[in-house]
């Protein structure tokens, strides 16, 4: 399979079991450029299980994940970020004592390692970027957005440039989930991978947030790929829906196709989702 045909990421026939417990039963998904995809499910459907195998952070027991083709499943975390995959934790994993410019600037440079060196340069040449960070030109990557250029135009995406200097512990958690996917973004990923990212958030907030994934989406160009509780915000704003029960993928469509899904209904959103009119 070519490097760039095809979906940006691909699961096929993924398990994950823990012991007896299947948490991930044999889900195949594709996620292609440029869409905007929703999970949801009931608690322990194991959405959370999904995007950790996805994204690298847990080898699946069983089936493959592709990048553009390239297989890579059972690769550490850092290789799926390499092949342009990036993703945010339910609880934000933001360095507290370090400025918010600080913690976008870190993704920066781990985005500067994806390097020509890696393919033709010599040994120390690698070893030598791993130390200090690739130099600027050897950082571009051909269609990065002009907005992901620095530390304080990712800020400005997500609305934090004038807490640039303020350490990450003195912000708020909300603007700490904010922050989070700055650092994401810094990273220049092909696709974005959101987990919970309106947990504990305003209505206000919540609002705000959908309409920032939706700009990352249509200002930025990249793929995203949005768990979420707040079931009803996230219907509204994606065009496709995956809904997992109990490990197992059960529909995967439009909203209006999923609201409607008999399966869904009864294991999940209720006769009320669809009353609401939410697609």
């Amino acid at each position: 399979m070519s490097d760039v045909a095809g979906p940006l990421l691909e699961a096929r026939h993924v398990t994950v079991r823990f012991g007896g417990l299947i948490a991930v039963d044999d889900i195949s998904a594709s996620f292609g450029a440029g869409e905007l995809v929703g999970i949801i499910g009931p608690n322990g459907a194991g959405k959370t299980t999904f995007f950790n195998a996805l994204s690298g952070v847990m080898v699946p027991t069983a089936g493959r994940l592709l990048a553009r083709g390239r297989d890579l499943t059972g690769a550490r975390p850092h290789r799926y970020a390499r092949h342009g995959i990036a993703r945010t934790f339910q609880t934000p994993r933001v360095f507290a004592e370090m400025t918010l410019a600080e913690n976008v600037r870190f993704g920066l440079r781990f985005a500067g390692r994806r390097r020509r060196a890696e393919t033709w340069g010599p040994a120390w040449l690698a070893a030598w970027i791993d130390r200090v960070g690739a130099p600027w030109p050897w950082r571009r990557r051909p269609g990065v957005s002009w907005l992901l250029r620095n530390e304080l135009s990712i800020l400005n995406v997500i609305g934090l440039a004038h807490l640039a200097d303020m350490p990450a512990a003195a912000v708020t958690p909300s603007q700490q989930r904010l922050l989070e996917i700055g650092m994401a973004l810094a990273t220049r990923p092909r696709i974005l991978l959101l987990d919970e990212v309106a947990a504990g958030l305003t209505e206000s907030e919540l609002q705000d947030m959908a309409q920032l994934i939706r700009r990352v989406r249509d200002e930025l160009d990249i793929t995203v790929v949005w768990i979420e509780h707040a079931v009803t915000t996230l219907l509204r704003h994606v065009e496709r829906v995956l809904v997992l029960h109990q490990g197992r993928m059960i529909a995967d469509g439009t909203p209006a196709e999923v609201v409607r899904n008999a399966e869904v209904i009864e294991a999940y959103l209720g006769d009320e989702m669809v009353e609401e009119g939410v697609a």
